[in-house]
């Protein structure tokens, strides 16, 4: 039954237009809500740059005085077993490290090694050794090859030090040759090269380790190549 009251037609009126604006309204506060975050944006801080990643590389350096007159040893039958390289307390990392007083390490924020620097070490050593021609075989532990010595070595140190000017990289690796068969120690030798930084930064430390890692490689190989022939 239709009513003619005022009030009940007015409401239904009403009812009528929020329906209608209800879609218009919900899209306007949408777009405000957009065009609002989109002001914010530039306002927002920008996300941190990358981080700088690097590799300890190194071609042969010939070892220059008596270390080439010991690489020119015969060439020994032996196969050679190359060990995971150990590392020290501190260095057991991908950070890169630095120092600027004694008795203190610390690392860069947004510079880092693509591996731990003692994990990187053992290809280039076999691969140094294997270049070098000193024996029958180099082979990297684990191994199925019957190996008849072992190269165990530990990296003590590699840190840049800004206590001096310019920045120097300290490598430093301790080698033992060990008997596989009898489990005796042949030889040990502690070997530690310093190399000046080309720049006062993460990169300049980069291409000094690997400098000085090309001058530690040379004088490991003639370490094995004397030692293998005495053993």
């Amino acid at each position: 039954m239709k009513t003619n009251n005022p009030a009940c037609h007015a409401s239904r009126v009403a009812f009528a237009r929020c329906a209608i604006f209800a879609p218009a309204a919900t899209l306007l506060a949408s777009a405000l809500v957009m065009s609002f975050l989109a002001g914010c944006a530039p306002l927002l801080p920008p996300p941190p740059p990358p981080d700088n990643v690097y590799l300890l590389e190194a071609g042969m350096t010939p070892a220059s005085g008596a270390d080439n007159d010991r690489a020119a040893a015969p060439k020994s039958g032996f196969v050679l077993e190359v060990g995971m390289p150990r590392a020290r307390a501190g260095f057991d990392t991908n950070q890169m490290v630095w120092v600027n007083q004694a008795h203190g390490i610390r690392v860069y924020a947004r510079n880092r090694w693509a591996d731990t620097p003692s994990h990187m070490l053992a290809p280039l050593i076999a691969q140094a050794l294997e270049r070098a021609g000193i024996f029958h075989a180099v082979v990297q532990s684990p191994s199925a090859a019957s190996a008849r010595l072992r190269l165990d070595t530990e990296l003590i140190r590699l840190q840049q030090d800004f206590s001096v000017h310019p920045s120097q990289v300290r490598l430093a690796l301790r080698a033992q040759l060990v008997d596989i068969g009898t489990r005796q120690v042949i030889a040990s030798a502690e070997f530690d090269e310093t190399e000046a930084a080309v720049s006062e930064d993460a990169y300049g430390g980069v291409r000094a380790a690997n400098v000085a890692l090309e001058r530690l490689l040379a004088r490991l190989v003639a370490f094995c190549a004397l030692h293998s022939s005495a053993s």
